[in-house]
């Protein structure tokens, strides 16, 4: 009898297991737009073929300084800014940056554009405190919800990214990372935080079908190539005990570009690359032309983004390009150049119908297709300080160090003449020299001027900075639309 029992309490356990499987499974099938991999596509519940194309709301839950105008990383800035206004006036600060960041008329736009797709960068800190880990701030996923919410309402897909992890995954800025160091990979403690959060998002959003997917870690760079992959693994598998249907995105070592470690394919993952042009960047040269010792023209692009990809093509699994697109100077000779590339890039992304995401929606001017207009309170009070971080270097992304070369140079010369063989992880001597001086030291060195803006402002003058943000403050780059929109081939 006790045999007999055991077997049917067995049996018992399998049909519940199935059941819920069942359940699950036609939970999602019940709503037609949720996405899943097959073969090499990415579908919705009825099999049709979903091209996600959109913007990186960078800027808004994970800020970078050549997108919201301050300098250094983003805990530091925010430090520095709760000093000068005080608990009170901070809070009421960020509340309605949240707020005003992207709302009604942000999503409506972006769908006028025909683009279904908004990838949305978070950083850790919101959602956990350094000294008191592992403790989920629940009250912050209300403005991911607004977005979300917002989105889903003019059909546009969400991928939720995390930007910046605990101990920083990689070397620079835009993890929020005030070193030179991704202390991530050097502590289990600073990984399994990570996981615990990655578990609280998919408890979250399991149920919601336009959430497309999971992008778990933005850009690593992992000296030893060893860890990333068994790290993955055990995200990968965490989230799948809570949230099976939702993709997940996995991209590449050495931010985004790097897929050797890859040995097999994974269950309803997509896997992601980040395709920047050399010569789009803020020191690139003519295009086509020369870019340090290299010449560049859609060519040599192209094969650019089919080596990064080689893994994904190999291996007949879909391909989202998570971040692209070059930056503009105001020159109107090189901008013309730089558009040229977009147009380029686009070109082959069509080519081979993969899907995309444009680095970037908002910011002070320098890349996104909006930024503010001049006149908006938050414009009048940083622009001074916009041109003294730009002369001095300190914005990684959008300057150069034309004016300090009497300082950088020498450096160069003597770290070539005494380490000839010193070529750090990840870009060699001269890029760990512009990180450590231009980047940190000076960066750190100016960021009291930019929170010393904020002194003695009134809650009202407070408000009104957040509110520069919205959506009808701002200014469309109007060449960078009618390309996206294919207005202009």
């Amino acid at each position: 009898m006790k045999k007999l029992f055991s077997c049917l309490s067995i049996i018992y356990g399998l049909c519940l297991l199935l059941a819920c499987t069942d359940k699950k499974e036609k939970q999602i099938a019940a709503n037609e737009n949720w996405l899943k991999v097959s073969g090499e596509k990415i579908v919705n519940q009825k099999g049709d073929t979903v091209i996600l194309r959109g913007f990186g709301l960078g800027g808004m839950l994970h800020m970078e300084n050549f997108i919201d105008g301050y300098t250094g990383n983003e805990e530091a800035m925010r430090e520095g800014l709760k000093k000068v206004l005080g608990e009170k006036k901070y809070n009421l600060y960020f509340d309605n940056f949240f707020k005003s960041y992207f709302t009604e008329p942000d999503a409506a736009y972006i769908q006028s554009l025909g683009l279904n797709l908004v990838r949305i960068p978070i950083n850790y800190h919101l959602f956990e405190d350094d000294m008191n880990p592992r403790i989920i701030k629940e009250e912050t996923f209300a403005y991911l919800d607004t977005v979300i919410a917002l989105c889903a309402r003019h059909h546009i897909y969400t991928i939720i990214d995390l930007h910046a992890f605990p101990g920083s995954q990689n070397q620079h800025w835009h993890s929020d990372n005030p070193t030179h160091v991704a202390s991530f990979w050097l502590h289990k403690d600073f990984q399994d935080r990570a996981l615990n959060l990655w578990e609280a998002i998919a408890k979250h959003y399991k149920k919601n079908a336009w959430v497309a997917g999971y992008d778990v870690m933005n850009e690593p760079a992992e000296p030893s190539g060893e860890k990333m992959v068994p790290y993955y693994k055990k995200l990968y598998d965490a989230i799948r005990k809570i949230d099976e249907g939702h993709i997940i995105f996995l991209e590449g070592d050495k931010y985004a570009t790097q897929f050797d470690k890859f040995t097999e394919i994974w269950n309803n993952v997509v896997y992601t690359n980040h395709d920047y042009a050399t010569p789009g960047f803020i020191s690139g040269g003519d295009y086509p032309g020369i870019t340090g010792n290299r010449f560049y023209n859609r060519d040599t692009l192209e094969h650019d983004f089919l080596q990064k990809s080689e893994f994904m093509f190999s291996h007949k699994v879909p391909l989202w390009v998570g971040e692209f697109g070059p930056v503009y100077t105001g020159d109107s000779l090189k901008d013309e150049m730089r558009y040229q590339i977009l147009k380029d890039q686009l070109a082959y992304y069509n080519k081979y119908k993969v899907s995309w995401c444009i680095w970037l929606y908002k910011d002070m001017g320098l890349q996104a297709i909006m930024h503010q207009n001049d006149s908006t309170p938050y414009m009048k009070l940083v622009k001074q300080f916009l041109h003294r971080k730009d002369s001095l270097g300190a914005d990684a992304w959008g300057s150069t160090d034309k004016n300090i070369r009497t300082t950088i140079e020498p450096l160069e010369k003597l770290v070539s003449k005494e380490f000839p063989n010193y070529n750090p992880y990840p870009n060699g001597a001269n890029r760990d020299i512009a990180l450590l001086v231009r980047h940190i030291l000076i960066s750190e060195a100016l960021l009291p001027e930019y929170c010393n803006l904020f002194k003695n402002l009134s809650d009202e003058q407070v408000l009104a900075l957040a509110q520069s943000f919205r959506f009808e403050n701002n200014v469309k780059r109007k060449r960078l639309e009618d390309i996206l929109t294919g207005k202009e081939k």
